[in-house]
């Protein structure tokens, strides 16, 4: 069978979606007030079964990449346990209501009973799945930058680790490794201004050169008509010039972005503080 590791992401929503409301709706069908929920119920439990057969085979297609990440086998295992106990569990639970369906009304009921509470205990398997799914992902980056097969992806994922861990690093009062950090994630994007800014930004909170930062700045040119990024750039250029002293220079600077922008209060509490 091809692999379908690509499909894991879409399919996990429909399990989630359609086990949790075809649970609901068999508890609900037991009060025997609506006639069209005994239906409805069965038929989104089996759909639901069946995507978490193709969710766990779309997660063990999946899997191989994100196991060998250093520190992610753990995770990658717990995750995958969960899934299958999910899927084994509804699988005895559409067993059963595949039963029902030919059985008298009162052992359908009967039927039906054992499984909304199999169906409950499966629904804590689900949520247990998706708790460990979330945290290999949000956790551990695994899948992330490489389910689409495009080397692009991968260098994203790389840049968003170079800014977040420098960051991290920056917060911990470690300006050199922040600083050699956001060097690396501007050299690895030449033609990304944002990055090149970061970068140039990282001299003067970082390393505290603020001679370097003013002499890097000066080489920046924001993309033509991009305001945004004009404006930060010019912003960058404030913070510079009143590191190195130049006070007045920083207020010329700044105080026409301050009038483009006059409900911006901390520009205007910038500008206050170079006065």
């Amino acid at each position: 069978m091809p692999s379908i590791a690509q499909l894991h992401p879409q399919v996990v929503h429909f399990v989630v979606a359609l086990l949790i409301v075809g649970v609901g709706l068999r508890v609900l069908s037991l009060l025997g007030r609506w006639t069209w929920m005994s239906p409805a119920a069965a038929a989104l439990i089996l759909g639901g079964t069946m995507a978490s057969v193709v969710a766990v085979k779309s997660g063990d297609d999946a899997h191989g990449p994100a196991e060998r990440v250093p520190g992610a086998r753990s995770a990658v295992v717990e995750h995958e346990e969960w899934g299958e106990r999910t899927r084994n569990i509804f699988l005895l639970v559409a067993a059963i209501e595949l039963v029902a369906l030919a059985l008298a009304d009162r052992r359908r009921r009967t039927a039906h009973a054992l499984t909304a509470v199999l169906g409950l205990g499966g629904l804590y398997a689900v949520y247990e799945t998706g708790e460990h799914g979330g945290e290999l992902v949000y956790s551990y980056a695994g899948g992330v930058g490489i389910r689409s097969g495009d080397p692009r992806d991968v260098e994203r994922l790389l840049t968003a680790g170079l800014y977040h861990q420098a960051m991290q690093e920056r917060a911990s009062k470690n300006g050199a490794a922040a600083n050699a950090l956001l060097t690396q994630l501007a050299s690895r994007n030449p033609s990304d201004f944002s990055a090149q800014l970061l970068s140039v930004e990282s001299l003067m909170r970082d390393r505290g050169d603020v001679v370097a930062a003013r002499q890097a700045v000066e080489q920046l040119r924001a993309p033509d008509g991009d305001e945004r990024l004009a404006r930060s750039l010019n912003l960058l250029k404030v913070d510079i010039l009143a590191g190195a002293g130049f006070k007045d220079s920083a207020r010329t600077l700044l105080e026409p972005i301050v009038l483009a922008l006059p409900t911006n209060t901390r520009l205007k509490a910038k500008l206050d503080s170079l006065r």
